[in-house]
């Protein structure tokens, strides 16, 4: 039976994404801004990791879901488990969250790929305890869009101190629709503003395990302009700070109800009210008033982290999946199955499990080098100095445009795998005896979380492919064409290189029925999104399943028994996947050729 540290890491697939693919030991580390950083030290620091990950960080998981949180109206605080608490400090303890932090701000300054594959084992350990640790990052927002004053005040006590941090957008009648917030903020003196309104959906809005939490609030200020436009972004600490970097009194913003949920209950998702009874004291980011676009900021990395979650969370279930197949014995061969004398075998012995755990890897792994190759990306936009400079600013397109794959498609598709990977266990999977169950319940809030799955779709088309006429779009299946036509994996990998091939020209013909569609009528493409993001990410993720491929084909001849298993198992990934998957596309195809608005014509009472 299952226990509580439930984690199974993927160091191998990790470190073969790191430093067998994308080389980010020549092409990151040592270099610019990373020069300070070797591959030695990365590959010891995602080791330990994954150690404590798959310890301390696990070990709070089935705790933090069967203990409820505790919750005082009277004081707006949330109190945890003691064993999530214990898990928080854990992570901190070791200083892994000093991992994103740059080097002025005394931390390790490590590349975005380094930090998301450690952020992948946490959420992958304990989801809860990673949304706990979010304060780091909202001190490196500070650092990057606040007044000198604000960076004083917040910044360095969040890092040192280890307060918490949230993100506040959504309110009770403006969920997606963050241009509705009807939150105000009215001006004090000098950045100082107050704010009134209710937040609500607050991811770890207050919890007893830090002292002090600073929220980011969107808010207009009075005589705002109407719309996401009008709203300016404010700190809001829980408890305000001194100039010396001391908490000083309570501010006048409340928890005021907390959310029972089907998953992920460890985290506290909060209701907030501000200055109802005393002032909710607010300082303008950067003394600007450009809120959503700052928010932005917060919002893609909370996108990135999702997608990470999904993935994280596939490859842990898948892992559990496989090691069950292997040990659980049930049936006969299916060769052998009108022979009642025949002896039973392990379930990885039959086809319909061999083929869900296929899906799972392929998936699990194909996700990885999605997420990786972002996070790569995001590498080279710090190396060329960030996305206000000239250079980065191609590669800051299509790290944008690869985030709704990496959020929308993977949250989708692992909710989908998730299925599979309970499956495999029979009805025990349906148990709590084993963590599939559960895996599923705090997954699903992903395709919810920072815009669904279709807003994620929509954002692909309208932002990142119409907005810039498709250029990125295109670079980036040149870059596909370019594998595809190139020779490397010789014959071994002829047939993948075709069927890849296929499915790149039927979305190239997706994107060609669809553009003309949109100007008779957008309603084409809120019926087909959803289709066209899916498409483009199993389009690219087979192109990163082929580039994994031709490597482990350059590897296998001098490889060990270990290795060549795995490098074995990358060719049948691959493989899978052209047949299984790539022609997805081409339905999907058919599907938006013989599309009409009809259902848009549909009468309600039909329904």
């Amino acid at each position: 039976m299952a226990n509580s540290l439930h984690y199974k890491s993927n160091l191998r697939d990790i470190f073969f994404n790191l430093f067998e693919v994308f080389e980010v030991q020549r092409h990151v580390l040592g270099q610019g801004g990373f020069a300070h950083l070797d591959e030695e030290t990365m590959r010891d620091s995602l080791k330990q990791v994954a150690k404590v990950c798959e310890n301390e960080i696990a070990a709070s998981f089935v705790e933090g879901d069967r203990t409820p949180l505790q919750f005082d109206p009277a004081t707006g605080t949330v109190t945890l488990p003691e064993g999530v608490k214990r898990s928080i400090h854990a992570w901190f303890e070791g200083g892994w969250h000093m991992l994103e932090v740059p080097t002025q701000l005394d931390g390790v300054g490590a590349p975005p790929s380094i930090c998301w594959a450690a952020n992948e084992m946490l959420v992958g350990s304990n989801a809860p305890v990673a949304f706990y640790a979010f304060g780091t990052f909202i001190a490196r927002i500070i650092d990057e869009l606040g007044t000198e004053a604000q960076k004083k005040r917040f910044v360095r006590p969040i890092i040192e101190k280890l307060w918490g941090g949230t993100m506040q957008l959504s309110e009770p009648q403006a969920g997606s629709d963050v241009g509705e917030a009807r939150t105000k903020a009215k001006h004090v003196e000098g950045d100082v503003w107050h704010l009134t309104g209710t937040k609500c959906w607050i991811t770890n809005g207050d919890f007893d395990a830090v002292d002090n939490i600073v929220h980011l609030v969107l808010a207009r200020p009075e005589g705002g302009k109407p719309g996401t436009k009008g709203l300016s972004l404010f700190i809001v600490p829980k408890f305000l700070v001194n100039d010396d970097g001391s908490l000083g009194e309570r501010n006048g913003v409340f928890v005021t109800s907390i959310e029972h949920k089907m998953g992920i209950k460890a985290s506290a998702t909060c209701v907030f009210e501000f200055g109802a009874d005393k002032p909710a004291v607010g300082y303008l980011v950067g003394e600007v008033h450009d809120g959503i676009a700052q928010m932005f900021k917060v919002i893609e990395q909370a996108r990135m982290f999702i997608g990470v979650k999904s993935m994280a969370t596939l490859s842990t279930a898948y892992l559990n999946a496989l090691a069950y197949a292997k040990d659980r014995v049930q049936g006969a061969d299916l060769t052998k199955i009108m022979d009642k004398t025949a002896p039973r075998v392990r379930i990885i012995q039959h086809p319909d499990v061999r083929r869900m755990l296929m899906m799972q890897k392929v998936f699990a792994e194909g996700l990885r080098a999605l997420a990786t190759y972002g996070a790569f990306i995001q590498d080279q936009v710090e190396l060329a100095g960030g996305h206000a400079h000239d250079e980065a600013k191609k590669l800051t397109r299509l790290n944008d445009l690869l985030l709704p794959l990496i959020k929308g498609y993977s949250s989708e598709r692992v909710y989908d795998l998730l299925n599979s990977s309970l499956q495999c266990f029979g009805g025990a999977g349906f148990t709590q005896d084993w963590p599939i169950e559960q895996y599923i319940r705090d997954q699903k809030i992903d395709t919810l979380y920072e815009g669904t799955t279709h807003i994620q779709a929509l954002d692909l088309i309208f932002r990142k492919v119409a907005r810039d006429g498709g250029e990125t779009l295109m670079a980036l299946l040149g870059e596909i064409t370019a594998t595809i036509e190139s020779d490397a994996g010789g014959e071994q990998l002829k047939a993948e290189k075709e069927q890849l091939g296929k499915a790149l020209g039927q979305l190239q013909g997706i994107l060609g029925v669809m553009m003309p569609r949109m100007q008779e009528s957008l309603y084409h493409v809120g019926l087909h999104a959803n289709r066209i993001l899916e498409s483009t990410a199993e389009v690219v993720i087979g192109w990163l399943l082929l580039k994994q491929a031709i490597v482990a084909v350059k590897k296998l001849p001098e490889a060990g028994e270990a290795d060549r298993a795995f490098y074995e198992g990358k060719l049948a990934a691959v493989r899978f996947y052209a047949k299984e998957v790539l022609p997805n596309v081409a339905l999907h195809k058919k599907v938006i050729e013989g599309g009409d608005l009809a259902l848009m014509e549909l009468p309600e009472a039909s329904f």
